[in-house]
Parts: structure tokens; C-alpha cells; sequence
């Protein structure tokens, strides 16, 4: 987690903030060496409801996804 003075937030807290919101990684907030408080992501936002590559980095696709050894006529996940 990234750790910034209160002097710096000030000075650049827009720029976190939208740093904040594409990274999701949150950051700690410091006066006089002390965490008084914490710029974390909003839950249910726009970019989580979005359902491309909303499992980037959860899991991986192995080989060739397109051609199958079962055609898609025999799959059972519609029916």
C-alpha cells in the first residue's frame, strides 16, 4: 500500500484519487508519521459491473479455447 504525507494528499489528492480508482490499490494517508486515514476504491462501481475482463488476473485460459474437443451443439451449459 502506498503511504503520502497530508502535505502531498493536499497538494495532489485529485490525482490520487483517479490513480486510486484505476489501480484499486488504496493508499495510507500520514501526519507526522502517523496513518490518520485511508483513500480506498468505491465499492459497486461503473469499472466493476463491466464484464470484460472483470477476471483479468483471477484465472488463466490454457490453449487454443476455440477449437474444442466437443462441439458446441454437444455442450450442456445451455440446456
Amino acid at each position: 500500500m502506498k503511504t503520502i504525507a497530508t502535505g502531498r494528499f493536499k497538494a495532489q489528492c485529485l490525482g490520487l484519487m483517479d490513480q486510486v480508482q484505476a489501480t484499486r490499490e488504496a493508499v495510507l494517508i500520514t501526519k507526522r508519521g502517523k496513518p490518520v486515514a485511508k483513500l480506498v476504491p468505491a465499492e459497486g462501481t461503473e469499472k466493476d459491473r463491466d464484464v470484460f475482463g472483470c477476471l483479468r488476473g483471477v484465472m488463466e485460459i490454457v490453449g487454443d479455447i476455440e477449437s474444442s474437443a466437443i462441439p458446441p451443439e454437444e455442450w450442456d451449459v445451455l440446456r
